[in-house]
């Protein structure tokens, strides 16, 4: 059994691209397995998304809580693409108004929603929190999170790692559409500096106030998008004097904006998708 008793009914939602199955759960039933969250979000024996989420009601002052699986299953402690889908389900169910305070796993964020004329919620921005260069914090254990180098084949990539909840390391390169992706990834991702392995950004200065990223993310593989992940590029090229305090980043799967100061804030579309009842024990050879 994959740990969830009988349908569960899903929201499928997708922001700039970064696409998450929602579970609204007002009642307390048991949490998914991690080949539960494997099988939800296999793209062809089940539904398809890069991450599950679990929406449930708050406690101690907040409107929600945020439990976040990667499509491999294992827990994140945080996605700013991620908690402003969730955003969109708990409004829906009524856990709070246009301002929202959702803990997750990296702690509690503060997220405010946008609607349209017939009130639906088409935007959310949230308080990332301050992004952290300390090691310890990231992890890294490297001395210093600055000036890194890796190596992958014939292609030596350099950056800084930086931390948004989450660990990052982001690598400033001429071209992101030329890069690997797909087999670089993986590689960068388990560097062994980062104990916790970490999410890649490949990013492009495209003017004084836009980045170009591509990203591979831990547990996951490349996405359209990543939000913790452009809180990381714009953190770490602002403090480059890339860039200014204020940053559009553009991945394939849209625009995201990032507004830097003590904290973050990340602002973006989302979109609703379809709903659906399922039976996670019914999918896929892990059910058994």
């Amino acid at each position: 059994m994959l740990s969830v008793m009988g349908p569960i009914d899903l929201t499928k939602l997708h922001a700039t691209g970064n696409d998450f199955l929602v579970w609204t759960d007002l009642d307390g039933r048991p949490g998914p397995s991690a080949a539960a969250a494997r099988a939800l979000c296999d793209r062809h024996t089940g539904i398809g998304a890069d991450g599950l989420i679990v929406c449930r009601p708050g406690t101690d002052g907040a409107d929600a809580t945020m439990v976040l699986h990667n499509a491999d299953g294992g827990i994140a402690e945080m996605s700013g693409n991620g908690i402003r889908a969730l955003a969109w389900a708990a409004a829906a169910a009524g856990l709070g108004g246009d301002t929202m305070l959702v803990d997750t796993g990296a702690g509690r964020r503060t997220v405010v929603v946008g609607r349209d004329a017939g009130g639906a919620v088409t935007h959310a921005t949230v308080d990332m929190g301050p992004v952290t260069f300390a090691p310890d914090a990231i992890p890294i254990t490297a001395s210093s999170p600055f000036d890194l180098t890796a190596t992958v084949g014939d292609a030596t990539y350099r950056g800084d790692a930086a931390g948004m909840g989450n660990p990052h390391f982001v690598c400033l390169v001429d071209d992101v559409d030329g890069v690997p992706v797909a087999t670089h990834g993986p590689r960068l991702e388990t560097d062994p500096r980062f104990p916790r392995r970490t999410n890649v950004e490949f990013v492009a200065v495209a003017g004084a106030d836009r980045l170009r990223m591509r990203v591979w993310e831990r547990g996951v593989g490349e996405t359209r998008s990543c939000g913790t992940g452009a809180c990381a590029a714009a953190a770490v090229a602002h403090r480059r004097g890339l860039v200014g305090p204020v940053v559009t980043v553009a991945v394939p799967g849209g625009t995201l904006q990032v507004e830097l100061g003590d904290t973050i804030r990340l602002g973006g579309p989302v979109v609703p998708v379809f709903d659906v009842r399922v039976d996670p024990d019914h999918l896929g050879s892990e059910a058994g």
